[in-house]
């Protein structure tokens, strides 16, 4: 939705070229996409997300003004704050000292050359964060490592702002800026939402899950076999899209495969969704929230967004019971309502409505 805004409002100010044809080629890219009904490549595809830059520039009073990841990945998602522990006496600085030696190691050594630092950085990370789900440098270990990874462009700098705020929790910070939370969070969720997750990245993946978003599993043993995997699933889901069985859910077309699957996931899934979270322990908050996580990415698979949206929130709100994290005002009223209005849109799905 926020893509197909931003094509709106860029179209005036495309009148001529080579505006018009920058305007027309993000067009054509985002009809593409939109046709494979695939959620969360709409949500991080970086071709759609360098279009949504470009597009911001055009109509931006400042164009080198900034556009985050998590403005196109992370629409209309809650987000859980994330917190910084109070620090041991001269811990603070010891421990900004070594991220800082390491991080000029990374900065200066050349691409290939930075494992040792990295690692050091990965070892200071660790030593800062408390254990606790929400703790900021759990989550900044999680994208330092999605993003070494991939070696993503993005590393050093996330790596810089990691540095600032380093500074400021020494100073006596207790919660991390919630954009570089959502910007985070985008970041670790990229790769995962585009290309799944393997065996190896159970750790991350369960980052993911205390902040609401979720990710698909594949296996693959080589990165040889990983891009043989990745292609195949391109064939395929091009030949499924061009040949499946369809069907109607009201105005929208959707692959009869993918109905059926999300049926027998919603259907497997409602009585953990029926928990009533005033007296749900720890144990069935925990598998209300598996089980809203499942239903949401049926629901994606099936190109539902709003279906998928209300789950994976609903799936944050149950994670976060099971952490035993207190609700908010209103929260349990809230909780409420969004499990009747998840298991309503079920209901309708179900109907074919």
């Amino acid at each position: 939705a926020r893509f197909a805004a931003q094509l709106a409002a860029s179209a005036p100010l495309a009148a001529a070229e080579p505006a018009v044809a920058t305007w027309r080629i993000a067009l054509d890219d985002f009809r593409a996409a939109v046709g494979r009904h695939n959620l969360r490549e709409l949500a991080c595809s970086p071709v759609l997300f360098d279009h949504f830059r470009a597009l911001r520039a055009q109509s931006a009073a400042d164009v080198r003004a900034s556009v985050p990841l998590d403005a196109l990945a992370l629409v209309g998602r809650a987000m859980p704050p994330a917190t910084l522990r109070a620090l041991p006496d001269g811990f603070a600085s010891r421990a900004r000292a070594r991220y800082e030696q390491a991080l000029l190691g990374v900065l200066r050594a050349a691409n290939g050359t930075q494992d040792a630092a990295l690692d050091e950085l990965d070892t200071t990370l660790i030593a800062l964060a408390d254990g606790t789900p929400y703790d900021f440098w759990r989550l900044a270990a999680a994208c330092v490592r999605a993003l070494r990874a991939t070696a993503a462009p993005e590393l050093k700098r996330f790596l810089a702002r990691t540095n600032l705020l380093l500074g400021e929790h020494a100073q006596g910070r207790r919660q991390a800026p919630p954009e570089l939370v959502r910007e985070t969070v985008a970041l670790l969720w990229r790769d995962f939402a585009l290309f799944g997750a393997a065996a190896e990245d159970v750790a991350l993946v369960d980052v993911l899950h205390d902040y609401g978003l979720t990710a698909d599993w594949h296996v693959a043993g080589t990165p040889a076999s990983e891009a043989l995997w990745e292609a195949g699933a391109a064939r395929a889901e091009h030949d499924a899209v061009a040949a499946a069985p369809t069907r109607m859910l009201g105005v929208v077309t959707v692959n009869a495969h993918a109905y059926e699957d999300f049926l027998q996931t919603a259907d497997a899934s409602m009585a953990d969704l029926a928990t009533d979270p005033a007296a749900a322990d720890a144990g069935a908050a925990w598998r209300a929230s598996a089980a809203a996580y499942r239903v949401g990415t049926a629901a994606c698979a099936l190109g539902l967004g709003h279906a998928a949206l209300l789950a994976d929130t609903l799936g944050l709100a149950w994670r976060r019971a099971a952490h035993g994290v207190p609700l908010a005002d209103g929260g349990l009223d809230a909780h409420r309502r969004a499990s009747d209005m998840l298991r309503a849109a079920l209901l309708k799905i179900a109907a074919g409505v």
